[in-house]
């Protein structure tokens, strides 16, 4: 077992190898890179949501658009990027005002954006909505 199969290759430069390229599996799967949103003046005017699909207190994700959509006190709606700062990952709808990033656990706040715990350390992206009907609009 002392000979190596492959001359000037030993196992830690296999493992090593290896290792690299676990990481960088791991790594692009939380990447924004090949999977951007689109813009927000390309959604301008769009309907983002329903009135009747944000709950008090809660919010939805807009998944085709990457977009956080909540109503943190009655009346009151707010949009954020639904991409955590930290590595891209989507964070989720909020629960108890806060929105998490289930890939390395940053939370942000609900009704403002603002990063509440790390590895995040900017807070999220915030676009102008307004209600028009029942639906939410991207301004």
């Amino acid at each position: 077992m002392g000979d190596s199969v492959m001359p000037g290759i030993g196992r830690r430069e296999v493992l090593g190898a290896a290792g690299a390229a676990v990481c960088g599996v791991a790594l692009t799967a939380c990447s924004s890179e090949g999977d951007k949103a689109p813009s927000a003046a390309s959604i301008k005017g769009q309907e983002i949501a329903k009135v009747s699909e944000v709950p008090v207190g809660g919010g939805k994700v807009n998944q085709k658009w990457r977009i956080v959509v909540t109503q943190p006190t009655a009346g009151v709606y707010k949009a954020f990027s639904a991409r955590c700062t930290h590595k891209g990952c989507a964070v989720s709808r909020p629960e108890a005002g806060v929105m998490t990033c289930p890939c390395h656990g940053s939370e942000f706040a609900a009704d403002s954006g603002k990063c509440l715990k790390g590895p995040a350390s900017a807070p999220l992206a915030a676009y102008q909505v307004k209600v028009e009907g029942d639906g939410i609009i991207l301004v």
